[in-house]
C-alpha cells in the first residue's frame, strides 16, 4: 500500500520552501511538495459538495498561446506566469488587483526555435524571491514584493537551438534548471545556480565524458536487471554508446519536472530523446538519453541512472514527472519512485538505488515493445514497429504510442488516502518515417515525418478517443478505472483530501472526479482549452481551485501556431484538427470556490417590535 509523500528535513532543504509547502493554504511549488505528488490536504471542497462549485473570479493574462503550468500562492499573493514573452503577475488575493508585473524583453527569434509551442511550465519561490526561467534561457530572480530584478543569468544560447520551458526548483541555497532543444541537436544538461546572486554552482551533462556528466564510473550505478542487479556504470558509459562525436549533439535535454528527497539529498529528473529522430544514423544505446537520473543536490554527482528506452527510435522523451512516495513491497518498507514514461510503461522503482520493482503498460494500446524484460532491465522491441530495422525512408505504420507518448509533460497526482495515482494520458498512435538530415547549429535536427491518429485505428476496437484519464495502482501495475476523453488530457491533475481529483480537457472543461470510483461530479467550460495544471489553496478560511486555460502545447500546436498540414507540428496537427470546433485561443486564469453560506435574514428592530405588539392584540 502506498502512503504519504516523502518526509521533509529542514536541515536538508530550503527552510522557506519547506515552511511554504507545509502550509496547505499555499501552493508553493509545481508539485505541491518536493515529491511532486500534487496532493492537497484541504477538504473544504469534497465529493459531497463539489457539485456546487462555481467560478469566483478570473484573470486574463493578455497572451494567446499554450498556458501550461499553474500559479503559485504564498500567503496573500498569487504569482501567475505566461507563455512567451513570459510575463509574471503578482496578484493581491484580497481584491485580485495586480501588485506588480514583470515583462522581459526577449528577442522574438527564439519563438521558431521552440519546437512545440512557446509554453512555460511555471515559477519557483524561495527566500522572498520568485524565479522565472525565460524562453531565451535567461534565469531571473525577482523580488517577491516589488517584482524588481535581483539578478539574472544566461543558461544557454538560443542561436545553438537552446531554449527553456521548464519550471525551476529551489533546494537549500541553490536553484536548479535544465535545457530544451532536443530537436535542434542540443546537448542536454542540468545546472545549479546559487540563489543569492545567480552564480553557477555546478553543471552536469546527459551525454559525454564521465567528468562532464558528473559520473563516477565505480560509484555511479545502474540497474542491470535481475541477472546483474545494481552495478557500476563503468568507464565512459556514455561515450561507448555513440558513434564518434555524436554525443556532442546527442540530445538528452532536461525540460521536464524535478523532484527531491531531502533525506537522501537526491534530485530526480528525466532526460529526453537522442538527436536526431532518425535512429539509423546513431547506432548504439545512446546513453544517457531517455534516462532517470538521481543526483546529489549539493555536488551534482550522479548516484544512479536508469535508461528506459535504449536507442530511442520513436521520440519517447523520458522527461515526465517523478513522484516520490513511501511503500511496502515484498514485506519491506522502501522509498519508491513512480514514473509514467512517454514510452507507455509505468515504472515503480527503489528511489535509493534505482532498482526497477515493476514496469507495466499503462495504456493497453502500447505495441512498440511487448514488455520490459526484468532479467535484463530492457524493453523487448517488436520488430514490426522498429523504425531502425525498417530503415530510413520507410514509413513504419501503426506504432503505439505516438511520439507525444502515452503521457507527455502533463503531471499526474497521488492520493495517500486511496493509494492511487491519477494520470492524464494520450491514446494516440502514429506512422513514422525517418530520413537523412544534417546537423546545422540552431536549425531543426529532426529527420522524421510523422502522422498521428487515435489508437482505436490500430486496435480496431471502434473507439476514436485520443485520451484517457486513469487511476493507477503502482504496486500491482493495474488500471483501477479509466475515463475516455475525446482529446488527449494535456492538463496536470490534482488530488485532494476531499476525495476528489481535478483535471482539465483540451476542449476547456475543468472536471472533478470521485477519487475512489471515477464518477464525474462536476464540470465547467472555461474560456479556452486547458493544458494548465489544476492547483488549490485556501485564503481567509475558504478553499479555492485554480487553472490556466489557453489552448496550445504540442497537442494544440495547430491552433496556437496556425499550422494546417497533417504532418505539421511534428505530426500532431492532423490528429487534433477538430479541436477548433470546441475552443479557441485564450489566456485566462479561472478560480473556483463553493458559494458562501446564505446569511440569515435580518429584520429591523422597530419592525420586530411592531409585529410583537400586533401579535399581543390578537
Amino acid at each position: 500500500m502506498l502512503v504519504a509523500g516523502i518526509p521533509t528535513s529542514v536541515a536538508l532543504a530550503n527552510d522557506s520552501v519547506l515552511q511554504a509547502t507545509a502550509d496547505p493554504n499555499n501552493w508553493a511549488i509545481w508539485g505541491g511538495n518536493y515529491g511532486g505528488n500534487r496532493y492537497s490536504s484541504l477538504d473544504q471542497i469534497n465529493a459531497s459538495n463539489v457539485s456546487n462549485l462555481r467560478p469566483e473570479w478570473t484573470f486574463s493574462t493578455g497572451v494567446l498561446r499554450g498556458h501550461e503550468g499553474g500559479p503559485l500562492v504564498i500567503g496573500e499573493t498569487m504569482y501567475v506566469h505566461t507563455p512567451f514573452p513570459n510575463k509574471v503577475f503578482a496578484i493581491n488575493l484580497n481584491d485580485q488587483t495586480v501588485i506588480w508585473q514583470y515583462e522581459p524583453k526577449q528577442d522574438t527569434s527564439v519563438i521558431p526555435t521552440m519546437c512545440c509551442d512557446t509554453v512555460n511550465r511555471g515559477l519557483a519561490y524561495a527566500d522572498g524571491k520568485v524565479f522565472l526561467q525565460q524562453a531565451d534561457t535567461t534565469l531571473v530572480a525577482l523580488d517577491a514584493k516589488s517584482g524588481a530584478v535581483v539578478w539574472s543569468v544566461k543558461n544557454g544560447d538560443p542561436k545553438r537551438g537552446e531554449t527553456n520551458t521548464n519550471a525551476p526548483i529551489v533546494i537549500k541555497d541553490k536553484i536548479y534548471t535544465g535545457i530544451s532543444g532536443g530537436e535542434y541537436g542540443v546537448r542536454g544538461f542540468m545546472a545549479a545556480y546559487n540563489i543569492k546572486d545567480g552564480s553557477p554552482a555546478w553543471k552536469c551533462y546527459s551525454t559525454g565524458p564521465d567528468q562532464e556528466m558528473c559520473m563516477d564510473p565505480e560509484k555511479t550505478t545502474t540497474w542491470g536487471g535481475t541477472d546483474k542487479g545494481i552495478v557500476p556504470v563503468g568507464k565512459d558509459s556514455s561515450l561507448s554508446t555513440w558513434q564518434g562525436d555524436q554525443w556532442k549533439i546527442g540530445g538528452g535535454t532536461t525540460w521536464g519536472w524535478y523532484s527531491y528527497d531531502p533525506d537522501l539529498n537526491l534530485i530526480y529528473y528525466g532526460t529526453g530523446n537522442p538527436s536526431t529522430w532518425n535512429p539509423v544514423v546513431r547506432p548504439g544505446d545512446n546513453k544517457w538519453s531517455m534516462t532517470i537520473m538521481a543526483r546529489d543536490a549539493d555536488t551534482g554527482m550522479a548516484k544512479w541512472v536508469y535508461q528506459m528506452t535504449p536507442h530511442d527510435e520513436w521520440d519517447y522523451d523520458g522527461v515526465n514527472e517523478i513522484q516520490l512516495v513511501k511503500t511496502k513491497l515484498g514485506g519491506k518498507d522502501i522509498k519508491a519512485l513512480v514514473h509514467f514514461d512517454r514510452n507507455g510503461f509505468s515504472y515503480t522503482m527503489n528511489a535509493e538505488n534505482g532498482e526497477v520493482l515493476l514496469a507495466q503498460k499503462y495504456d493497453p494500446a502500447v505495441n512498440w515493445a511487448s514488455h520490459v524484460d526484468m532479467k535484463t532491465g530492457r524493453p523487448v522491441v517488436v520488430d514490426q514497429y522498429s523504425t531502425h530495422k525498417n530503415g530510413a525512408d520507410v514509413n513504419t505504420k501503426g506504432v503505439c504510442p505516438a511520439a507525444l507518448g502515452s503521457k507527455d509533460q502533463q503531471p499526474s497526482a497521488f492520493s495517500p488516502k486511496t493509494g492511487l495515482f491519477y494520470v492524464p494520458t494520450n491514446h494516440v498512435c502514429m506512422d513514422y518515417e525517418p530520413f537523412q538530415v544534417d546537423y546545422v547549429a540552431g536549425q531543426p535536427y529532426v529527420g522524421a515525418t510523422l502522422s498521428m491518429y487515435p489508437a482505436g485505428k490500430v486496435t480496431n476496437n471502434g473507439t476514436s478517443n485520443l485520451g484517457n484519464f486513469i487511476a493507477w495502482d503502482a504496486t500491482t501495475g493495474t488500471i483501477k478505472w479509466s475515463i475516455p476523453e475525446p482529446f488527449s488530457v494535456w492538463s496536470g491533475a490534482l488530488a485532494t483530501a476531499g476525495d476528489i481529483v481535478f483535471y482539465g480537457t483540451l476542449e476547456g472543461y475543468l472536471k472533478a472526479i470521485d477519487a475512489k470510483t471515477g464518477k464525474e461530479l462536476y464540470r465547467f467550460k472555461t474560456p479556452s482549452g486547458i493544458i494548465g495544471n489544476v492547483n488549490t489553496w485556501s485564503f481567509k478560511g475558504k478553499q479555492y481551485i485554480g487553472v490556466l486555460s489557453g489552448i496550445g502545447g504540442w497537442a494544440g500546436i495547430g491552433m496556437a501556431a496556425g499550422l494546417q498540414g497533417d504532418t505539421d507540428g511534428l505530426g500532431a496537427v492532423g490528429a487534433y484538427k477538430s479541436l477548433s470546433a470546441y475552443t479557441q485561443l485564450g489566456g485566462v486564469l479561472t478560480v473556483f470556490a463553493l458559494p458562501d453560506a446564505p446569511k440569515a435574514a435580518t429584520v429591523p428592530t422597530a419592525e420586530v417590535k411592531k409585529v410583537a405588539e400586533l401579535t399581543q392584540t390578537q
